[in-house]
């Protein structure tokens, strides 16, 4: 992997780097999910928590590299997730993402239908096709969810940011790919300990991801 492109030519630009030579945006929400693992391997653009500041962080991200003729060929978003239906500590590439949040059923539509949007309350991302790395669902909202609060979640696992990217990117053109390896959810979150508890593993599997990622991309999965 290539630590690094053009893109660290200009001052204040955010970093991008090479995946088999393609640039890329590694974007994640927190600085406990960055261990030593990844930091060998990628530079991300910390967004900070949550769907507001996600949205933000990478539309502003997005708009300074498409300013300065940089852009990248892809997003990735990397970090952890809960459930209740898959492997902890396992990494799951998001084959879907849903905006948990949004209902406004009040109104006539569907929960998870943005009103006057044309788009699915489910909107697909690119996967790899890598079968060490299962696709699951993703549903993104601003709460931590846990215990009975999973029973009114459609998606396989939870996060609390890649809805937002993922419309970050779609307005800008860009592919995102998610990557999450599951933190919680088999018991009641409690404290910032049972968020944090496998956060090393999937560390190193997230590593993992990305240069399994690196090899999708070589072989072309970015073209056409």
């Amino acid at each position: 992997m290539d630590r690094g492109t053009q893109a660290d030519a200009r001052p204040g630009l955010p970093p991008l780097d090479g995946l088999a030579g393609r640039p890329a945006l590694f974007v994640m929400a927190a600085e406990a999910e960055y261990g030593p693992a990844l930091r060998g391997r990628v530079r991300p653009l910390m967004t900070g928590v949550g769907p507001v500041e996600a949205a933000v962080s990478v539309t502003a991200a997005l708009t300074r590299l498409h300013g300065a003729g940089r852009m990248p060929a892809v997003v990735v978003s990397l970090g952890s997730a809960g459930s209740q239906r898959l492997e902890q500590g396992r990494v799951y590439q998001v084959s879907a993402v849903d905006y948990r949040d949004m209902d406004a059923s009040a109104l006539g539509f569907a929960p998870g239908i943005t009103p006057f949007l044309d788009l699915p309350a489910r909107l697909p991302l690119l996967t790899l096709p890598d079968p060490a790395l299962p696709a699951a669902t993703l549903s993104t909202g601003a709460s931590v969810v846990t215990g009975a609060a999973y029973a009114g979640v459609t998606g396989d696992m939870v996060d609390m940011e890649t809805f937002a990217v993922l419309r970050a990117c779609t307005a800008f053109g860009v592919p995102l790919i998610g990557l999450r390896g599951i933190s919680d959810g088999t018991a009641p979150v409690t404290g910032l300990m049972d968020w944090t508890r496998y956060l090393d593993v999937i560390d190193r599997r997230l590593a993992d991801a990305v240069a399994r990622l690196e090899r999708c991309i070589a072989a072309g999965l970015l073209d056409g």
